[in-house]
C-alpha cells in the first residue's frame, strides 16, 4: 500500500476546487439519526438581543435578559467571513491498519489534507491539532491560506505511523482535551477518526466543544472492521506478539464490537448534532467527499 507524499497532499490542492464547507449537510453511510444542519448561524462577532421567536435556536437564549425582562430573548451574531476551522486529527499507531488499497493513517492523511484546502480556498484560517502517539499531541495554530495549510501537511506526513505498534485508542481525547480552549465560538470542527477509543465517559468533551462550534465527525474504516475474518486461521497482533485467531470462532464477538462502536459513534453525533461521513479504505476520499462538499447551484 502506498503512503501519501508530499507530491499527492499538494495536487489534492486541484480536487477541493470548488468544493465548501459551508454549502452542504454532511451525512452519508451508516444510519446515524437525524442530522442538523452543518451551519448552526453561530458567528464570532455578537450583535444583539432580541425577544425570542418560534424557530430560533434555543442554545443562543440569553438568560440574564430573559430573567430581566420576563419573557425569552436571544442573542444574535454577525458570522465572520474568515473563520476558524479546526482539524482534530487521529494518527495513533492503531490506524496503521488496511486491508484494501490504503492504510486507514493514509485514508486520515489524505483527507485531512483535502479538506484542509477546502477551507483555505474558500477563505477560512485553518488549524490542527494531530494526535500521533500514546498522549502526543501536536498543535498547528489556525492560519490563513497557505501559510495555515503547508505546514499542516508536513505534520500530517511526519505524525503519520509507519510501522505497527501498541494501539494508542485515547490518544484522540488527549487531543480532544488540547483542542477545547483554542476552538473559539463560531469555529468549524473536523474530527478524522476511527473512534477506536471513543469513551461514554468523554461525552462532556464533546459537547464541551460542540456546544459553540460546528462539530463533524468523519468516521475512518476498513471492511474488515465490520465483516469480521473469514474462515480459516489466520495470524493477528504486533510483531513478537502474534496470536492465531480462528475465523469462525471469533467472527460473531469481532460483529458485536463493531456495533458498540457504531452506536457510540451514533450517539455522539445525535446527543451533539454533528453530521458523520463514513470514510472507507476501499476508496478514494475526494470521490466521497467531492458530491458532499459541492455547493448547491442557486436557482436561475
Amino acid at each position: 500500500m502506498i503512503v501519501p507524499d508530499l507530491e499527492e497532499l499538494l495536487a489534492l490542492r486541484g480536487a477541493a476546487h470548488g468544493l465548501s464547507l459551508h454549502g452542504r449537510k454532511a451525512a452519508r453511510s451508516a444510519p446515524l439519526g437525524v442530522h442538523s444542519s452543518a451551519l448552526r448561524g453561530r458567528g464570532l462577532e455578537f450583535q444583539e438581543v432580541r425577544p425570542y421567536v418560534a424557530g430560533d435556536d434555543p442554545r443562543n437564549i440569553d438568560w440574564r435578559v430573559t430573567a430581566r425582562r420576563g419573557r425569552p430573548h436571544t442573542k444574535l451574531f454577525r458570522e465572520e467571513r474568515e473563520r476558524p476551522v479546526w482539524l482534530l486529527v487521529d494518527l495513533q499507531p492503531g490506524l496503521f491498519f488496511g486491508t484494501r488499497r490504503q492504510l486507514k493513517s493514509a485514508l486520515v492523511v489524505r483527507a485531512a489534507a483535502l479538506l484542509a484546502w477546502t477551507a483555505s480556498l474558500g477563505g477560512d484560517r485553518v488549524g490542527a491539532v494531530i494526535a500521533h502517539g500514546a498522549g502526543e499531541t501536536r498543535i498547528l495554530p489556525a492560519r490563513a491560506r497557505q501559510a495555515g495549510v503547508l505546514p499542516l501537511l508536513d505534520a500530517l506526513l511526519r505524525s503519520q505511523p509507519r510501522t505497527p505498534a501498541q494501539p494508542a485508542p485515547l490518544a484522540l481525547e488527549a487531543a480532544l482535551r488540547a483542542l477545547l480552549p483554542l476552538a473559539r465560538p463560531g469555529s468549524q470542527i473536523l474530527a478524522i477518526s476511527d473512534f477506536a477509543g471513543l469513551r461514554a465517559d468523554a461525552g462532556s468533551l464533546w459537547t464541551a466543544l460542540a456546544t459553540h462550534s460546528d462539530l463533524r465527525l468523519f468516521w475512518i474504516t476498513d471492511p474488515l472492521e465490520e465483516e469480521g475474518l473469514p474462515n480459516g486461521r489466520f495470524r493477528a497482533g504486533l510483531p513478537g506478539q502474534l496470536r492465531i485467531l480462528e475465523g469462525a470462532r471469533v467472527r460473531e464477538r469481532w460483529r458485536q464490537a463493531w456495533r458498540e462502536r457504531e452506536t457510540r459513534i451514533a450517539d455522539l453525533s445525535q446527543h451533539n448534532a454533528a453530521p458523520v461521513v463514513r470514510l472507507d479504505t476501499r476508496e478514494p476520499p475526494d470521490r466521497v467527499l467531492r458530491p458532499l462538499l459541492r455547493p448547491r447551484q442557486s436557482a436561475a
